[in-house]
């Protein structure tokens, strides 16, 4: 096989999404002044000691600091997610853990650049964020786009998306991970070469795409999956793909082959961007994108020698289209005890508001047997409760709504315990005006079981729906049908929840099997009760505890 920085490089980006420039070709020295980007950027020491000393007046975060301030006055804005300080936020960038602390970055356009640069925040537990300068700036690329960092004992390789040029690869060594050095200063898997494209449809056209890649390590060798489609479905439609490649020095990339093998679980029409690939147990988690249809997994088994990733499990972080309040984009990164800690970015569902974008809570992600995955928020999120509330156990009368008078609030954490009984739903009813004009519901569907003479028995199938249909009266927010997802369960297993509502945005985990979330934007100021149902049938609440949570330093001084 040929290294591609030795043969013509060419890659046929899909042309909706504008990856590709049919401009005339310009020297390196041209892309550096015509994209070099108008935002702040600054140069660092490299011990930690004066990092510390240059960040405390920085001018970059006092302004950071004032939006904040001025955020806390906006009603929708969340108090323990994390949101940008300036500038629409998108995709999670490159989450990983690096000399003890925890990094997110994540595309941001700035104020004074409307182009994707990759914004920056550090943490020592994922849920306390602190804001730091701006980390990878544009140029000679057009914008920064996604991608993925992985760590190694003296250093952070981030490889992302230059738009405009191909995917590129920068090197951090300091303390914080505040100064980035552009690995040959241009892309490592060009889009194209010498002037030279390819439409995916000629007879020219390569065999593999470039766009979001992640990056890992495995027998010494560095492998980078760029997500894409293909048009091997029925009658050539596109369907998900990610490409493998391999390099031994980070400089010269080397195609190898498309990385998924056997995948009887995607859409027509689904692509694998912002992919991310880590292991899991003893297993493999492959995260990604699709456009079409939000964050979605597999779980599989890695074949070294071969160089494939074969699944036997699939699926998704949203259920519905990846657009309009729901969860969009994910990065992840090990979690250090054989799981995975993965974020995700959520879209704004109210157009006008366009600096609206948040990120998830932080998720644990956890291997349940061999095919299933465990879904819990990270443990740390625990340390903002304040001010617990807690009703103790109480009979559900059959088709009958229990309003709950001491459990009010738009900031909270629930948790409850449920015996289903004979009810056929389970109904919780958050956000809720008095005489619900608004309210976002929450429902259980017990005994769900899918079933299949082909198939051995399954056991107990739950569903649970996040309806928002009356969660706003305003005409602003974007439409979006109810999300409905499988949660797999024991036999006579209780329904155990815990939501989190935190002004605008809505997130539920179900028996650490299960997550749905979307944003959310009561427009009554009284949207704030909490009411359980038991329809057909009674049902009994065994607990149900509320805590009042705190904000995490992102949205305070």
């Amino acid at each position: 096989m040929k290294w591609l920085r030795r043969a013509p490089l060419a890659v046929c980006a899909l042309l909706a999404w504008g990856h590709t420039s049919r401009s005339p070709a310009q020297t390196h020295e041209e892309l550096l002044v015509k994209h070099a980007s108008r935002a702040p950027k600054f140069a660092f020491g490299d011990t930690l000691a004066i990092q510390e000393a240059e960040l405390r007046d920085n001018p970059l975060l006092r302004r950071y600091r004032d939006a904040r301030r001025q955020h806390a006055a906006d009603r929708f804005r969340p108090v323990y997610h994390f949101s940008s300080p300036l500038g629409p936020l998108n995709d999670p960038n490159g989450l990983c853990f690096w000399q003890g602390k925890w990094h997110l970055f994540y595309q941001v356009r700035p104020p004074e650049d409307a182009r994707w640069h990759w914004g920056h925040a550090v943490s020592d537990d994922l849920i306390r964020w602190r804001d730091l300068p701006l980390a990878l700036h544009p140029a000679p690329e057009e914008q920064c786009y996604s991608g993925s960092i992985l760590i190694e004992p003296d250093r952070a390789l981030a490889m992302y998306h230059g738009r405009s040029l191909g995917n590129m690869v920068a090197v951090s060594r300091d303390p914080l991970l505040l100064n980035w050095e552009k690995l040959t200063g241009t892309a490592v898997i060009p889009i194209r070469s010498e002037g030279k494209e390819h439409h995916f449809l000629s007879a020219e056209a390569l065999p593999y795409r470039i766009y979001d890649p992640c990056i890992f390590k495995s027998n010494n060798m560095y492998y980078s999956l760029s997500g894409s489609v293909d048009y091997s479905g029925p009658g050539r439609q596109p369907v998900l793909a990610e490409f493998l490649f391999r390099s031994r020095d980070l400089v010269r990339w080397e195609f190898v082959h498309s990385f998924v093998e056997n995948n009887v679980f995607t859409q027509i029409g689904d692509d694998g961007a912002c992919p991310y690939f880590w292991p899991i147990g003893n297993r493999h988690l492959l995260l990604f994108f699709s456009h079409m249809t939000a964050a979605q997994y597999f779980i599989g088994d890695f074949d070294s020698r071969r160089e494939k990733f074969v699944p036997t499990a699939h699926g998704r972080f949203n259920f519905g289209p990846a657009k309009g309040g729901g969860v969009h984009a994910p990065s992840a990164a090990p979690a250090g005890d054989g799981g995975v800690v993965a974020i995700f970015n959520m879209n704004l569902a109210v157009p006008s508001r366009r600096d609206d974008g948040i990120m998830t809570l932080p998720r644990k992600l956890s291997l349940i047997g061999q095919n299933e995955l465990g879904i819990e928020p990270v443990a740390a999120v625990e340390t903002l409760r304040q001010e617990n509330q807690r009703v103790e156990r109480t009979r559900l009368v059959a088709n009958e709504t229990l309003i709950l008078p001491a459990i009010t609030g738009d900031v909270l954490e629930l948790s409850l315990e449920i015996d289903p009984g004979m009810a056929r739903t389970i109904e919780i009813d958050v956000l809720r005006s008095p005489a619900a004009e608004e309210f976002t519901r929450i429902s259980l569907y017990r005994d769900a079981a899918v079933s299949s003479r082909f198939m051995p028995p399954q056991r107990q199938l739950v569903m649970v729906q996040l309806d928002t249909s009356r969660a706003s009266l305003s005409s602003e927010v974007i439409a979006r049908v109810p999300e409905i997802a499988p949660v797999p369960m024991a036999e006579g297993e209780p329904f155990r929840v815990r939501v989190f509502i935190d002004r605008s945005v809505v997130e539920v985990f179900v028996n650490g099997r299960q997550s749905v979330a979307r944003r959310v934007y009561p427009t009554r100021t009284d949207s704030l009760g909490v009411a359980l149902r038991a329809q057909g049938g009674e049902a009994e609440l065994r607990s149900l505890d509320a805590w009042r949570m705190a904000p995490s330093e992102s949205t305070v001084d």
